[in-house]
């Protein structure tokens, strides 16, 4: 299934989190961060929101950080994607 997202939203695959400190203890789901680097794997078209033109700045297949708390997660063809928006977009990674 493909999915389009409208307007200035961006959807993500977030980045696999490791279950292991660097000595080798394994954290449970609780204590794992969070993980706020992604790839991204489609993104909207733009245009006229809240009154300004928003033009999009990345594209599909670019690595990214992104706020922690941003969007929302939703099961995609078996696998977890999150929507967010453009501006909860921090940085991409080169």
């Amino acid at each position: 299934m493909q999915i389009q997202p409208l307007f200035d939203k961006v959807v993500i695959k977030k980045d696999e989190v490791t279950a292991s400190t660097a000595s080798g203890i394994i954290l449970t789901g609780s204590a794992k961060e969070k993980p706020t680097m992604a790839t991204i794997i489609a993104v909207g078209k733009g245009g006229i929101i809240d009154g300004k033109e928003v033009v999009m700045q990345v594209k599909v297949g670019d690595k990214i950080l992104y706020s922690l708390y941003a969007g929302n997660d939703f099961k995609l063809d078996g696998d977890e994607v999150t929507i967010i928006r453009q501006s909860d977009i921090l940085a991409i990674v080169k």
